[in-house]
C-alpha cells in the first residue's frame, strides 16, 4: 500500500546530521561488536583491505543491519573483504576514464550536462565504489576550482543540467549549498540541478528544513537521485526525509548497483522497487558494476543480469523496472541494455 505524502513532516534541525556524521565506525572489530559478531574471525587480509580503502559507516546505517548476521546485505556493502586485494584482469583504478579532466572537479562527459564535484568525502565508504581510487586531492571543491568550473559552465551554452557528485555533494552544509545554487541560478541556460547522494539515505537527517526551503525557492528544477541497493535500507527516517523533499517540489529518483549476494535476486529487486515507489521514489537505473579494482567479487555478468531483470519485469509494473545500464568511459551516454536480447 502506498504511503500518503503528508504536508507536515517533522524535519531535523540543522545540527542533527552533523552529529550523525561524526557518529561513525571506522574499525572492523568495533563494527563486528556492534552487530554481535565474533571479531576473532576477522582476517589479516581484511585489515589490509581496510588500509587500501578505509572502512567508514555511520551508526545510523549500522542500526538497520541485522545483528548476528554476517551475510546481512547492508553489512556486505561496507565490510572490507580479502578479495579486494586480488588484482583482477579487466578491472582498473579508473574504469570510467574520469581521471584526466581539463577543469579540476568538473567532468563534461555528456552533451547537455556536466558533473561538478563539490565535495570529495562521503558519509559511507561503499566497497564497490567506482571512485575508490579517484585522485580527489587534484579535484578539491575549493573556491578556485569551483570558480573555474562555473566559468566553464557559463561558456558552454549547450549545458542545461548540472549534476552534483563527489564524494557526496550533500556533505556540503546548507549555507554552502545555498551559495552554489545562487551562482548556478545566474547562468540562464542552466535549467536543472541534479544531486546524486547516498547521504540522504545513510543519514536521512541530512534533509533539513533549511535545505528543503532552499530547494523549494530556487528557479532550478531539483532532481535528487538517491542510491539505495536493498529494501532494508529504507526505514521511517528515510521515508520522512523523502516526504520532505517531495513537499519541496523535488523530483526523487533512485539508482542501484547490481551486486552479487546483495540484490542479485528478482524478489529482492521487486521488493525494493515497490518500497521505493511507496515512499515517493521512482526506480531509475540499476547499474552493472563498474569494473574498478577491488570490487570484482561483486560482479554479476551481463547474461545473469538480463535474466534477473526479465524475472523482475514479470513481478512489478513496467514503471517500476529500472533501466539496466552500463557506463562506458568516452561514450556520449550511458549504455542501456535490452533485457530481452
Amino acid at each position: 500500500m502506498s504511503h500518503i505524502i503528508q504536508q507536515n513532516v517533522e524535519q531535523p534541525n540543522k545540527d542533527e546530521w552533523i552529529f550523525d556524521l561524526a557518529n561513525v565506525v571506522t574499525d572492523i572489530k568495533k563494527l563486528y561488536r556492534c552487530l554481535d559478531l565474533d571479531p576473532n574471525v576477522i582476517s589479516l587480509p581484511m585489515l589490509q583491505a581496510r588500509k587500501q580503502f578505509p572502512l567508514r559507516v555511520p551508526m545510523a546505517f549500522i542500526n538497520r543491519m541485522k545483528k548476528g548476521d554476517s551475510q546481512d546485505p547492508l553489512l556486505l556493502q561496507v565490510l572490507c573483504d580479502e578479495q579486494e586485494l586480488i588484482n583482477v584482469p579487466g578491472f582498473s583504478k579508473d574504469p570510467l576514464d574520469e581521471q584526466h579532466n581539463d577543469v579540476p572537479g568538473l567532468l563534461h562527459k555528456y552533451h547537455n550536462r556536466a558533473l561538478l564535484m563539490t565535495k570529495t568525502a562521503c558519509a559511507i565508504n561503499c566497497r564497490y565504489c567506482f571512485r575508490r581510487h579517484f585522485p580527489y586531492h587534484d579535484n578539491q571543491g575549493n573556491k578556485k576550482n569551483i570558480s573555474a568550473a562555473l566559468a566553464y559552465i557559463a561558456d558552454h551554452r549547450e549545458l542545461d543540467e548540472i549534476i552534483l557528485s563527489g564524494g557526496d555533494p550533500l556533505m556540503a552544509k546548507d549555507h554552502e549549498m545555498a551559495l552554489l545554487i545562487a551562482e548556478l541560478e545566474k547562468i540562464q541556460h542552466i535549467k536543472r540541478l541534479r544531486i546524486h547522494s547516498r547521504l540522504a539515505v545513510v543519514i536521512p537527517n541530512r534533509i533539513t528544513s533549511e535545505l528543503c526551503r532552499l530547494f523549494a525557492k530556487t528557479r532550478l528544477q531539483i532532481v535528487l537521485v538517491t542510491h539505495i541497493n536493498h529494501p532494508n535500507e529504507i526505514d521511517d527516517d528515510v521515508t520522512n526525509a523523502v516526504k520532505s523533499l517531495k513537499n519541496s517540489n523535488v523530483t526523487v529518483l533512485n539508482q542501484s548497483v547490481l551486486l552479487k549476494n546483495i540484490n542479485d535476486n528478482a524478489d529482492v529487486l521487486a521488493e525494493l522497487s515497490n518500497k521505493l515507489f511507496s515512499i515517493g521514489i521512482l526506480p531509475y537505473y540499476i547499474h552493472l558494476l563498474d569494473k574498478v579494482q577491488g570490487a570484482a567479487h561483486f560482479l554479476i555478468d551481463d547474461d545473469m543480469a538480463r535474466q534477473i531483470m526479465q524475472q523482475l519485469a514479470k513481478k512489478v509494473s513496467g514503471y517500476l523496472v529500472p533501466k539496466l545500464a552500463r557506463e562506458v568511459g568516452g561514450e556520449e551516454s550511458k549504455r542501456v541494455l535490452a533485457i530481452n536480447d
